[in-house]
């Protein structure tokens, strides 16, 4: 990444900028805690996601008296997030931030909350994430991991160099797909695609090289990763939402006593809200500067919509006894057709 292109980094979406983070250069200052719990993140040093990772650290440090800090990874330095979580299970690292896709290697089930045309609003999301909240911590712990706190990705949108206004148009393209990334798997199936597995940090240059010339992705992580600058169209429907969530191995809080512990789950819980909060504003802006930048946004019509969302939910099914039960899906489903039936529809996304 380098600072000659207005394309890039003019970009301050992400909070990215020109210099060296300083945020990092402190980090490294500090004095070491007595706990350090060691945490990897796709996102880059110096982006939104990063600046509040660093307040986090600041923060838990100031008021356990440094007794607990964290020390970060960002940028994929640490792989990508399967890289992430075999190095979690021998102990090289204590955590990460991860997307729907490393959750869901941990926990499988987490996958029903990013089901292609699952939601159709941040309320409904919202709404079932607070219901299922007590449910997904308690997986994680079984599995010997603390889900400290949930945010967002954002909705997810496809991005590629032909324009893609209905399903017939996507089996022209090159579709990348997450490596073992099950639940893409069983979306790209059900339009008789089968995309090129490629690991998330693989994604730009298999972009500049034509590998690939299609991708899924929130508008802010488009840009975040630089995707945007090798792809010329968005489609303006949304397929899914991403989630997010920050989750450590029980081991490494271990020595933390229970004080400490509930200091740095609610600077954590309330962190990471406030970053939902910003993140979902930023992936708004997102798309008028990717627009900026000349990428067409393409409207799909009501047709062509109506055809995405039946083929999409069709392949629910697929997942259940792979990714989750039926009765989670039948659960989570329910909860969403109550809540539309109680609340409307909800807000534009």
């Amino acid at each position: 990444m380098t600072c000659s292109s207005a394309l890039v980094i003019s970009i301050v979406l992400a909070g990215a900028t020109c210099a060296t983070a300083p945020d990092a250069a402190a980090q490294k200052r500090q004095p070491k805690p007595q706990v350090e719990v060691k945490v990897a993140t796709l996102a880059p040093d110096g982006s939104t996601w990063m600046k509040t990772m660093r307040r986090i650290d600041e923060e838990v440090r100031a008021k356990t008296a440094n007794r607990v800090g964290f020390k970060f990874y960002p940028g994929g330095v640490q792989g990508d997030e399967k890289d992430v979580i075999r190095k979690m299970r021998n102990g090289q690292i204590h955590g990460a931030a991860f997307t729907g896709f490393g959750l869901g290697t941990i926990v499988p089930e987490v996958r029903v909350l990013e089901l292609p045309f699952m939601f159709e609003s941040l309320d409904e999301l919202d709404h079932v994430r607070a219901k299922t909240d007590d449910y997904y911590r308690g997986l994680f712990e079984e599995e010997g991991y603390a889900l400290l706190g949930w945010t967002d990705v954002g909705f997810v949108y496809l991005f590629s160099q032909t324009p893609v206004k209905s399903a017939a148009d996507m089996p022209q393209c090159r579709w990348w797909i997450w490596s073992g990334d099950q639940l893409a798997e069983i979306f790209f199936k059900a339009f008789r695609i089968t995309p090129i597995p490629l690991a998330a940090p693989d994604v730009l240059t298999s972009l500049q090289t034509g590998v690939v010339d299609a991708v899924y992705s929130s508008p802010l992580a488009c840009v975040a990763l630089q995707w945007f600058t090798r792809v010329k169209y968005m489609s303006d429907t949304p397929v899914t939402h991403g989630v997010s969530a920050l989750v450590v191995t029980r081991k490494s809080l271990a020595g933390v006593s229970p004080a400490d512990l509930a200091v740095v789950n609610e600077i954590v819980r309330t962190s990471l809200a406030e970053l939902t909060a910003k993140t979902r504003v930023q992936n708004v802006e997102a798309i008028a500067e990717i627009k900026k930048e000349g990428v067409q946004v393409v409207a799909v019509d009501a047709a062509a919509r109506r055809d995405f969302v039946e083929r999409g939910r069709a392949a629910w099914g697929e997942g259940v006894g792979v990714l989750y039960p039926r009765d989670l899906l039948d659960r989570v489903s329910t909860m969403v057709a109550d809540y539309r039936k109680t609340r409307g529809a909800g807000a534009a996304n």
